[in-house]
């Protein structure tokens, strides 16, 4: 979710080394400047948008090698989105059909089909009767046989006992958890039977969790909806097409900057993160008479206004300020342009307080930023900004070239004054599948519930910023490996590592910023909080850590 600026969702293929490609990240600036960047769809995948009988109708479709389901999401008031499954027909807002489907009655397919129905209006088979009819069908096919246990291929009669007996133990297990009904417990379990190949007890697990998401329920309901996708996706081997097939399914660039204009709105994330970083460039810069700040993700380059207004009141004068903003060439289309219209932006905001002001733009991926790209000039006070972006650099985990450490390493070699750095503080870019899964489902948990307590659970509006601005980033993280795979968060721990073997030493936060921070976070839900350790500041939901924020030098 948080690795972005406000101001546009974005999505990048991977290509060569590990490049931002692949990830969907949104860019958060203030209302009036926010844009959006909507990619071309896929050849295969058809446009998703449709206007029936006046009701604008959205559907989140996901391909798979041999199926195709859908998350309708109606913008029509009142309106809540199900997932319906592959052999029904499903219907708009306005009653009318939109598609049908056949699915296939393989297992080895049919475990790929992720078309869900809502909790509240699916249940039609009693609970006791399906279980007992599970279980009975799950030991028939477990245990098969006896001619299935003597073989012609000469396998011990006590081998293949004990691996049916096995076997018949997990479904039995299985079915165990689905008569629980916690959501929580068989999401695991379906996550780790992906993990073992156990297609069988998948499939069991899977035919429930259909029953049990609801893209307008509970947070969990909700949050299980999305990584359900991410599961499929993972165990068809698909996540990277499937990944990138989502990018089909982007609402126009009107809509989605009313969607990241509401998520900046309601979330005090990315207002945390800008006010932190401003606070420690500005207080680094306070007595300096020219500044360089080198941007590695300028996106719209808002971030920049209020701290050009800041500086241009400091005693003895405006200093001189040349701004560098990186940013690769696909943000284009979100700006209507290139770089060149941040400058001119900018520009106009430092000619209206009477700052002397200089714009360079550097429109490449910062995996490819080399040292004389940022023409440092001698006599001039060097700040660095990473604003939720390192995240996206492959380290060494994923290539030789280790493109994290390297950023770091050369930014060292510049000689800045202050560097800041804002990152979720969240642990998915080494961690193993099993245990990724069970990171994201924390984590995101503690933003949709977030989201919960500020919107109706049935708003239009919540359910896009959630479909649209969340979906992606979980499924990258669930369903992909290697280069495809772009959220590769890591907790501050471990950035105070790779900074502190790159040469640099924390920089102290100013605490008239911690001061505003607290400020602002009392026009938001009490369960946010801020805290300060070891010199770094940590907004959370409740006792979660979401996103943290710390300086260096």
């Amino acid at each position: 979710m948080l690795n972005h600026k406000v101001g546009y969702c974005r999505m990048q293929t991977s290509q060569n080394h590990g490049n931002l490609d692949g990830a969907a990240r949104f860019y958060h600036q203030p209302p009036d400047e926010l844009e959006s960047y909507l990619l071309a769809p896929s050849d295969n995948l058809d446009h998703c948008t449709s206007y029936e009988g006046g009701s604008h109708s959205t559907q989140f479709s996901v391909l798979t090698p041999e199926q195709h389901s859908t998350i309708e999401s109606s913008t029509g008031s009142g309106c809540c989105p199900s997932y319906n499954s592959p052999s029904t027909v499903s219907f708009s807002s306005n009653g009318s059909p939109i598609c049908q489907r056949d699915h296939l009655s393989d297992m080895n397919h049919s475990g790929y089909v992720h078309c869900y129905s809502d909790s509240s209006r699916s249940r039609s088979v009693d609970n006791d009767n399906d279980l007992e009819h599970k279980l009975r069908e799950l030991e028939n096919v477990m245990l098969g046989p006896e001619s299935q246990i003597f073989d012609a291929q000469n396998i011990t009669i006590s081998g293949a006992l004990n691996q049916n007996s096995l076997k018949a133990q997990s479904s039995k297990q299985a079915v165990e958890i689905i008569q629980t009904r916690n959501l929580k417990e068989i999401m695991v379990a379906c996550a780790k039977a992906v993990l073992d190949n156990d297609l069988l007890t998948y499939e069991w697990l899977m035919s429930e969790l259909r029953l049990m998401v609801s893209v307008c329920g509970e947070p969990l309901q909700r949050l299980a909806a999305y990584m359900l996708e991410g599961l499929v996706a993972r165990l068809s081997s698909s996540g990277s097409s499937i990944y990138k097939s989502l990018r089909c399914k982007e609402p126009t660039s009107d809509e989605l900057l009313s969607h990241m204009h509401f998520l900046y709105e309601i979330c005090p994330y990315f207002k945390f993160g800008y006010l932190s970083a401003n606070g420690a460039i500005a207080d680094a810069m306070k007595d300096e008479n020219r500044i360089h700040i080198i941007d590695f993700q300028i996106a719209q380059g808002i971030q920049w206004i209020t701290l050009i207004h800041a500086l241009a009141s400091q005693p003895g004068g405006p200093p001189n300020i040349r701004i560098t903003g990186i940013d690769d060439s696909t943000s284009a289309y979100a700006r209507g342009g290139g770089l060149e219209i941040v400058g001119q932006r900018l520009s106009i905001i430092a000619k209206s307080c009477k700052v002397p002001f200089e714009f360079h733009a550097v429109p490449v991926s910062a995996c490819d930023v080399q040292s004389e790209h940022l023409k440092v000039q001698p006599g001039e006070a060097l700040a660095v900004n990473f604003a939720l972006m390192l995240h996206h650099m492959p380290d060494e985990s994923v290539t030789t070239e280790n493109h994290r450490d390297r950023l770091l390493r050369m930014v060292k070699s510049l000689s800045p004054k202050v560097v800041t750095l804002i990152e979720q503080e969240s642990n998915t870019n080494t961690a193993p599948f099993f245990l990724r899964f069970r990171e994201t489902l924390d984590y995101y948990l503690a933003i949709f519930e977030a989201l919960d307590v500020t919107l109706p659970r049935d708003q239009k509006e919540r359910i896009n910023v959630e479909q649209f601005c969340l979906a992606r980033d979980i499924v990258n993280i669930i369903a992909c490996e290697g280069p495809d795979r772009v959220e590769r968060h890591e907790l501050l721990g471990k950035w105070r590592s790779r900074f502190s073997m790159a040469g640099f030493t924390p920089y102290p936060l100013s605490s008239f910023i911690n001061a505003t921070i607290k400020t602002l976070l009392e026009n938001y839900c009490e369960n946010y909080r801020l805290e300060e350790r070891d010199g770094a500041l940590y907004l959370g939901w409740k006792n979660k850590d979401l996103v943290a924020s710390c300086a260096w030098q």
